[in-house]
């Protein structure tokens, strides 16, 4: 799968794509420190990854590095930022407003980087009129009215798994072509709507399936 960037016809592999913000994150920190240039070993490290990985993964985007000088920080940055399309202000709009979802509408970096909550919205009527990250929530049935106000086209859904399929269909047919889904379940979305899936559950089971590994090959080592 790839990704076709919307001023060229260059396409880029998926797995690039998704080191892209890392790289992103990386050169921000480097010139928050006062980094105005690195080499390539430099910024994979900062990434972590290798840095064989990242010339090539560079290389879709262009040539931006200066043979023994290494990258000019700050316009690398503006690059990255401009291909994975963060230079300009995405609206978005999050269903759900539990703990998650508070937590969600709390997080600074989503301003940083370029998205702007415009709307939390919850079935609950016991939640409307709450006001979380100065924001008051708002009735899931107004919906569709936002997303052609603020013209939205990511949708987050922090609901229980049971509505998160009802809630996806309502925001692709309302015109949201790209879902952040934190809900424990697998959405089906039709073609061209993007559904990018957030499992912290999983993600702590790899973490005690290594924790398992290492605790056994400790065990078999003592035994040996």
């Amino acid at each position: 799968m790839t990704a076709r960037t919307p001023d060229s016809a260059r396409d880029i592999p998926e797995a690039t794509v998704a080191r892209l913000p890392v790289y992103l994150r990386a050169l921000t920190g480097l010139a928050e420190g006062g980094t105005t240039t690195c080499s390539s070993e430099e910024l994979a490290a900062s990434a972590g990854v290798n840095s064989a990985k990242l010339r090539k993964d560079l290389s879709y985007l262009g040539s931006y590095g200066t043979r023994g000088v290494g990258y000019d920080v700050e316009y690398l940055r503006y690059q990255i930022a401009r291909e994975i399309g963060v230079t300009q202000d995405w609206p978005v709009v999050i269903v759900g407003i539990g703990n998650l979802g508070h937590a969600l509408a709390n997080y600074s970096g989503f301003r940083s980087r370029g998205f702007r909550v415009v709307a939390l919205l919850d079935a609950d009527p016991d939640r409307h009129t709450d006001v979380v990250a100065g924001l008051e929530v708002r009735s899931f049935e107004d919906l569709e009215t936002i997303v052609a106000e603020h013209d939205v086209s990511i949708g987050v859904i922090a609901t229980p798994a049971v509505a998160a399929q009802s809630v996806a269909d309502r925001m692709v047919a309302s015109g949201i072509t790209s879902i952040l889904n934190f809900a424990p379940t697998v959405l089906s979305a039709p073609e061209g709507v993007d559904v990018r899936k957030v499992d912290l559950s999983i993600e702590l089971q790899i973490l005690a399936y290594h924790e398992q590994r290492k605790a056994g090959a400790i065990e078999t080592e003592v035994l040996s």
